[in-house]
């Protein structure tokens, strides 16, 4: 078993510590935030993420994993395969900040007294890797290989996607570091791709733009099938049927957020861009997604014959369910859409942190409380409880006409109607399905 340092403690990072500490090997998670490495010392998570806990604790109790601050300088921290998994957030212009990548590389490079491989988990663009070598980890007096291993996790089933991942993709040009990375995954019943760095890189920002632009496109049918009288869920039905096609990301609503597409669809475009190309699909990507999370105020603001004065309910500040990250969320925007047009805003979510709302918007404890009152809805995120709620019931604490724009295609519109409450959604009436014998 190897003996590994796992620079940042995000999602990413956090997740790769735990599960490589539980698949036996000897792991150390780093971060220069000393209050959230105390906090994991004692087996607190700084993320909420399904079964997370249960990995810490485990590791932890079999000393495995063990976290650290770099009190006293990176050199007694580096193992023999050091992964870095620091935030490469978005610039003004789109780009990826690399930052934080860069300054650990030089401090790898520095304090490394033993020959080592460096794993790049963080999401970074093409070119990278080499750029790195070249100007921080070549000036190492110990020999470090490079090795590209982009993340696929998703937020929320971070723990499903590291253990039945659809690939694990290693970029390098030192065949020895790329099988030693490999040897970590022993285990894991999934295809490993090897290629050289570049690849790999872009292998990661190909795959977010391409979901990213299912989402807009699927977004886009529904604003037609609105227009002309169809049904959104049957179309994505049978575009779904289609092996050529597939069913995933078909599901219309208000759009993406999070920290990984909105951030990778604008660095890849910001690439091309540097690169002299013009990527007008990605444009368009980003232009459609904006788009969408102003489709729930615009349907709210005419059934409600405008909004100045009127008390909406946004249901959910997450930007999807199992996760507290409030990155890109759509309800950000959508609240200081409400807010611009003259409404008050009662928001809640379930696990959302100390997320700072758009001043003059109010959280409340629950979707009860959030609805009471009010005279339109919103559903931002599906958390389950949102959409298990005895809407009949909950349209009844409602004030007329009870408005309520379904978000994310999750709700019963004829529960919705039966508690005298009025139904929206995206591309889709409520009445006519597109059933599969």
């Amino acid at each position: 078993m190897a003996r590994v340092t796992v620079i940042g403690a995000g999602y990413v990072g956090l997740v790769t510590a735990a599960c490589l500490s539980a698949s036996g090997h000897e792991t150390l998670c780093a971060d220069i935030d000393a209050a959230k490495i105390a906090a994991l010392d004692q087996g607190h998570s700084p993320i909420y993420e399904p079964g997370i806990d249960a990995l810490l604790t485990t590791g932890l109790a079999s000393r495995r994993l063990r976290f650290a601050c770099p009190t006293h300088g990176w050199g007694p921290l580096l193992g023999e395969v050091v992964f870095i998994a620091v935030g490469t957030p978005a610039t003004s212009d789109g780009s990826a900040d690399l930052t934080a990548v860069r300054s650990v590389a030089d401090a790898i490079a520095s304090a490394a007294d033993h020959p080592l491989v460096v794993v790049m988990k963080s999401t970074v663009p093409p070119g990278t890797g080499a750029s790195l070598i070249d100007e921080h980890l070549s000036r190492s007096a110990h020999d470090i290989a490079y090795v590209s291993n982009p993340e696929f996790l998703r937020e929320g089933r971070a723990l499903e996607d590291w253990y039945r991942t659809d690939r694990i993709v290693l970029g390098g040009s030192d065949p020895a570091a790329v099988e030693t990375v490999a040897a970590l995954y022993a285990g894991i019943d999934s295809p490993i791709m090897r290629t050289d760095v570049a690849s790999a890189e872009t292998i990661k920002y190909a795959s977010n733009a391409f979901l990213a632009t299912k989402i807009s496109f699927i977004n886009e049918m529904a604003n037609v099938c609105d227009a002309v009288g169809a049904d959104i869920d049957a179309v994505a039905s049978g575009l779904g049927l289609d092996a050529r096609i597939g069913p995933a990301f078909l599901h219309a609503g208000i759009g993406y957020g999070g920290s990984c597409f909105p951030k990778d669809v604008r660095a890849l475009s910001a690439v091309a861009a540097s690169s002299g190309y013009s990527f007008e699909l990605l444009k368009a990507v980003i232009t459609v997604n904006a788009r969408q999370r102003l489709l729930p105020v615009r349907s709210l603001e005419k059934a409600l014959g405008g909004l100045s004065g009127r008390t909406i309910a946004v249901l959910g500040l997450t930007f999807k369910p199992d996760t507290d990250d409030t990155r890109e969320a759509p309800a950000i925007d959508i609240i200081a859409e409400l807010l611009a047009r003259g409404a008050s805003v009662l928001a809640c979510d379930p696990v959302a942190g100390d997320i700072s709302l758009p001043e003059g918007a109010r959280r409340v404890p629950d979707a009860v409380a959030a609805l009471t009152g009010s005279e339109g809805a919103i559903l931002v995120t599906e958390w389950p409880e949102y959409v298990a709620l005895d809407w009949e019931a909950a349209c009844r604490l409602m004030a007329p006409p009870r408005a309520v724009f379904d978000g994310r295609n999750a709700l019963s519109p004829e529960r919705i109607r039966a508690g005298d409450g009025t139904y929206m959604a995206v591309g889709r009436d409520g009445h006519h399905r597109g059933d599969v014998d």
